[in-house]
This record gives C-alpha cells, structure tokens and sequence, in this order.
C-alpha cells in the first residue's frame, strides 16, 4: 500500500523504500521479482546527489492587482535526511515532485525547499477572463498528464515553460487567490464563496430518498431501527468516460449512476448513513474514489458498474457477477478488469501488481469475499422475481483498482451487459434498475445480519 502512495503522489524517494520491499516480498513468494530489480536500477541511476538549501524565514509578502492577493508564508523546518542506498547517497533530478489538488487548493509538492523567488506570480485581466499564473522554477515530468479542476473555476492549466513550470488558473468570475510557501510544498487557495453554495446544492450524502414504486417499498420495513452503520456507494465511470456502450447508445454511466442512487435511497430509508462519490454526471479518478470512503470510516464500499463484450460476442454473454479484491484467476475475470481500470495508471508492473495485491490484508478480503456472496444472492433474487432467466455469473476475485485503497470490506459489482441486446433494454429500465437496487440493499442486510 505504501508503495502505491508513493507512486500515486510521484515520491521518488518512498517508491525507492517500498519497491525494495516488494522485491523482498517477491523473493519469499517465488515471484518474478527481474522486471522490479530493473526498475529500481533505473530508479537509483537518475537519482543524483545533491545538497539542499536552508530556507530562511522570511517576513510576508502581500501581493494585491486586480483585487487579488497572494500571501506568501515561509516556515522554518530542519531539513528532512536525505535517503540512503547501500552505493549511493541521492536526492530526485527533479524538483517538482507532484501537482494536485484538494478540494479549493492546488498543491505543489518539492523534492527540495524553495524560496519565494523561485515562485512568479502574475494577476492580469485578458479579454473577459481573470488570470492567475504561477510560474515555478524547475521541471515536472508529468506536466501533460496532469490534469486539476476546482469547482466553480473556469480552467486550470498545467504548462512546461523553458526552465520553469506554469500553473494558470483562468476564471470569468473575478476570484481571491493567495498562495503559501512552506518547506518542499506551495498551496494555492482559491478563495471563492460559491464554493460553498455549491457543496450545498450537491452534498454527497443522499438527504432525501427517491419516490419508489409499492414493489420497492413493500420490502422495506417502515419501523426500520438505525443500524448505525455507514455505506459508501461508487458510480462507476462519468462525464466524458461513459464507459461501455451498448445498443443505441445506452451508456455505462447513466446506469450506473441510477442505480448507485436507487440503493442510495432504499439503504437510507432502513437506517443506514449513506455517501456517494458522485451523484451527478461527473468523473472521479479512480485512485480517489475510495478517498470518500476512508474519510467517513464506512463499514462498506460498493463500487456499481455494468459490463461489455465485443460486438460479435454481443448476443452470447449476459448475466451479473460480483467482484471482490485479489489477483485474477482465470483470464474472464483479467478481462473485465482491465475494462474497468482502463482509466486509472499505475506505475507497477505486472509482477509488482501481483506481489502487492498478494500482500493486501487477507481479513480483509475475506470479508470482502463474504460481502460478495451476499450481494451476489440477494440481487439475482430480485431480479429473478420478475425475470427467470437472469443469469448467475458467479462471485469472482479480480485486480480492480478502484478497490485498492478501500480499508473496509469492498466489492464491485457488475449488473449485466449492456451490450447484450436483451439485457441492454432491461438495465435501462428504471423498474429494473430498482429490482437490483433493492437486491443489493437486501445484500447488505444480509451481510450486516451474520456479521453485526
């Protein structure tokens, strides 16, 4: 887990650390350990010595044009070690060590201290758009990837310059932006009011359950006691990844956030505390999907996805089938998970893959395996209840990532095919989309019932 941290905020130094471990963990397990060893060769050769600079405290620094100001802090902090290597005393080529962002603030993370005038700050009004422009001295391999959005902003731009890396921040609105400097990080906070409101009009919790037909809500016990318990629920895909398509251009997305909302009502109305990660046409990456369910300590995490083959395999492959954590077994169960992980990259090999997901916490996984089973049973006893030839396609174990840093018991769910011409009409369905709604949420209870 340590090693997929450092790989997902791009700290060379703990990836050196933890990839030597998994290549001790790979030994004990008889892994292929030979792809890993050459990373870490490839790691410590662009590593080169360097000696840091002491940052001085300095006074601050107020920065006022066009009704925005930047506030400048910088903080004494004992310089951190420099790591060691048995050969080599290193330190990153690069000094940028990660770009990011946290709810309103972007986040610029260093492999060294810098200084206030490391860091340009330029304000201006261009045409009908406000822009704030950053310009930070050094280099940042993955500035063409990177990509940062912040509610309520316009755009935000990450660019290579000569021989420094520009973050621009552009807005119709004109926006408050004020900037600190500590000791190897920068954060720019956008100090925008309707952020705020915005939070407001679309909370994550579901406030108010869905109107649901009498064969939904028949099930549901009206002197229902709190359980206490908390779930997060996971749309899978969004905005523009719609994930698979199906006749007439039935999405992914739209299916699976319907029913991620239907169980988000049904779950509310008996008494569980209930979070989404989205509930509106939006994209989460996957990496960060879990992020929501660690905060709020949930007892359970469901990630609600539908399934795909290839056109000429179309009219043969239907049925629903649940996912929990762990290497893949069989080559279907390798299939549907590279569908889904398809947006998310990792710098792991496959081997590295396989050794980290073999150290995973196994109480975990036999929970989540339990989990599966109970979900599992109770949608297709939903579903059959008014199609008998739903098919059974099993609880199968698989490399999905969007499970990966989930610390509760955490499954995924594939609720049909949509490219199968039957099935495709019947998840379009919004009766159908409660009948597995309500099999799912019957899952729940019967997990909860023999593991309170």
């Amino acid at each position: 887990m340590n090693y997929l941290k450092a790989v997902m905020q791009n700290d060379e130094q703990l990836k050196l650390d933890e990839l030597k471990n998994i290549i001790s963990i790979g030994k004990k397990l008889n892994k292929d350990i030979r792809p890993d060893e050459k990373k870490l060769e490839i790691l410590l050769g662009r590593q080169i010595s360097t000696n840091s600079k002491t940052t001085k405290k300095l006074p601050e620094n107020n920065i006022e044009k066009n009704q925005v100001k930047e506030k400048v802090v910088i903080k004494n902090e004992p310089e951190n070690n420099i790591l060691k290597t048995e050969s080599l005393n290193i330190d990153t080529v690069s000094p940028i060590r990660s770009i990011s962002t946290n709810e309103n603030k972007i986040v610029v993370k260093f492999n060294k201290n810098y200084v206030k005038n490391d860091i340009k700050q330029i304000s201006q009004k261009i045409a009908s758009n406000y822009v704030y422009s950053f310009n930070i001295v050094g280099k940042y391999k993955y500035t063409i990837p990177t990509k940062l959005e912040i509610n309520n902003i316009d755009n935000i731009s990450v660019n290579d310059e000569k021989d420094s890396v520009n973050i621009r921040i552009s807005n119709k609105e004109n926006t408050k932006i004020t900037y600190s400097l500590a000791p190897k990080e920068l954060i720019i906070t956008v100090n925008n009011q309707q952020l705020n409101v915005a939070k407001k009009e679309s909370p994550k919790t579901i406030e108010t359950p869905l109107n649901l037909p009498s064969s939904i809500t028949s099930s549901i016990k009206s002197e229902s006691k709190p359980r206490n318990k908390v779930i997060v629920l996971d749309a899978g895909h969004g905005a523009d990844d719609v994930g698979a398509v199906g006749p007439n251009n039935r999405y992914e997305k739209v299916i699976n956030l319907n029913v991620t909302k239907y169980v988000g009502a049904i779950l509310k109305q008996r008494g569980y505390t209930v979070f989404l990660t989205r509930n509106n046409d939006t994209f989460i990456k996957v990496m960060d999907r879990t992020v929501l369910a660690n905060e709020k300590n949930a007892d359970l995490f469901i990630s609600i996805h539908t399934n795909a083959v290839p056109k000429e395999k179309a009219n043969e492959v239907d049925g629903i089938e649940t996912f929990f954590l762990s290497p893949a077994r069989n080559e279907r169960a390798k299939r549907v998970a590279a569908l889904e992980n398809k947006t998310d990259i990792r710098e792991m090999s496959n081997s590295s893959k396989d050794v980290f997901l073999e150290s995973l916490n196994r109480p975990r996984i036999t929970a989540s395996h339990k989990f599966a089973i109970d979900i599992q049973s109770g949608i297709l006893q939903s579903a059959r209840s008014k199609y008998k030839d739903i098919k059974d396609s099993g609880v199968r174990e698989g490399p999905f990532w969007v499970l990966v840093g989930a610390q509760m018991p955490s499954i995924l769910v594939e609720l049909g095919y949509v490219s199968h011409p039957t099935e495709s009409k019947r998840l379009y369905d919004k009766a159908y989309q409660q009948l597995l709604a309500n099999g799912i949420s019957n899952g729940v209870d019967s997990y909860f019932s023999k593991n309170p």
